[in-house]
C-alpha cells in the first residue's frame, strides 16, 4: 500500500526538501500539501521538482476556498503542475460557518459550483472535515449531511479521528458516507490527559483510534488514499516512522 503524508504534521521542523527526503527514506510514496506551500504557480512547480527529487508523488492537496472560487483557472494550472488528482478544500473559519441546515446546504452548493471547473477539467474535488462537521444543531441535523445534500457530487477527505473528538463513532459514518469517501486521514488521538504538548494527538497505533478495523472498513468503501496526519507532533521524524510502520501491519 502507498501511503501519503499531509505535509502541515511538519510545518514547524526543518526545511521542506530534508522533510521530504525524510519521509522518503521512512518509507512514504506519497505527501498532501497545503494551500502555503503554493501560493502562485511558479511556487507549485518549485514545490513539484522537490517532491520528484525525493522520488514521492502528490496525488492529493488542500486548496484555499477563496482560490478555487476567484481562479478556477489558476487553481487547475497550479494542481496539474502539482501533479495532484483530488483537490480538497480543508477549512472554514468559524466564524464563516451556517448555523443551521439551510446555510450547510447552501454552503455545499457553494462548494460544489465553486468546483465545477475542476471536475470538468478531470480533478476529483470536495471537502476535508474537521470536527464541527459532526456536531449536531439545533433542530438535531448534521452540517455533514446538509453540506451534502446541498452538494450532492462533492467527493470526501474523510479525517477520521476528527470525527471521534466530535463525539462520533466513526464505523456508522464510514457506511454512510462509503464511496463518497475517495481518500481518508489517518490520525490518532491520545488517552485523555495525555500528549497535551501535542494537542491531545498521539502517533498511530499509540491512541485510542481502532485503526486496524478502521481500515478495514475504509477499504471496503473503495477508499484507497490514506494520508497520514499529527496536528501537532513535538518529532516530525519520530510520528512520521512510528506511524507508518504501524500502518504497515494493518
Amino acid at each position: 500500500m502507498k501511503t501519503s503524508y499531509q505535509l502541515y504534521s511538519s510545518r514547524n521542523f526543518g526545511p521542506l526538501p530534508e522533510t521530504l527526503q525524510m519521509l522518503a527514506k521512512a518509507g512514504y510514496a506519497q505527501v498532501e500539501p497545503f494551500g502555503a506551500l503554493f501560493a502562485n504557480l511558479e511556487d507549485a512547480k518549485n514545490l513539484a521538482a522537490s517532491v520528484e527529487a525525493a522520488d514521492l508523488e502528490m496525488p492529493s492537496a488542500h486548496f484555499g476556498l477563496d482560490l478555487v472560487e476567484s481562479d478556477a483557472d489558476a487553481a487547475i494550472a497550479i494542481a496539474k503542475a502539482l501533479g495532484v488528482q483530488n483537490v480538497f478544500v480543508p477549512y472554514l473559519e468559524e466564524p464563516d460557518r451556517p448555523t443551521d441546515a439551510a446555510g450547510w446546504r447552501a454552503f455545499g452548493a457553494r462548494l460544489e459550483a465553486a468546483g465545477a471547473p475542476l471536475v470538468a477539467a478531470g480533478l476529483t474535488f470536495g471537502w476535508h472535515n474537521h470536527d464541527f462537521e459532526f456536531t449536531a444543531l439545533a433542530d438535531g441535523s448534521m452540517p455533514i449531511d446538509c453540506l451534502f445534500e446541498g452538494g450532492p457530487s462533492l467527493a470526501l477527505e474523510f479525517d477520521v479521528a476528527w470525527c471521534a473528538r466530535a463525539g462520533q463513532d466513526p464505523m456508522p459514518w464510514i457506511e454512510k458516507l462509503g464511496a463518497r469517501t475517495v481518500c481518508a486521514h489517518v490520525k490518532d488521538i491520545a488517552p485523555t490527559g495525555e500528549n497535551l504538548n501535542e494537542d491531545g494527538w498521539a502517533d498511530v497505533g499509540q491512541g485510542t483510534m481502532d485503526w486496524a478495523g478502521l481500515m478495514t472498513a475504509l477499504r471496503a468503501t473503495g477508499c484507497a488514499l490514506f494520508i497520514m496526519e499529527h496536528d501537532n507532533p513535538s518529532d516530525d521524524v519520530r510520528f512520521a516512522t512510528a506511524s507508518l510502520n504501524y500502518l504497515n501491519t494493518v
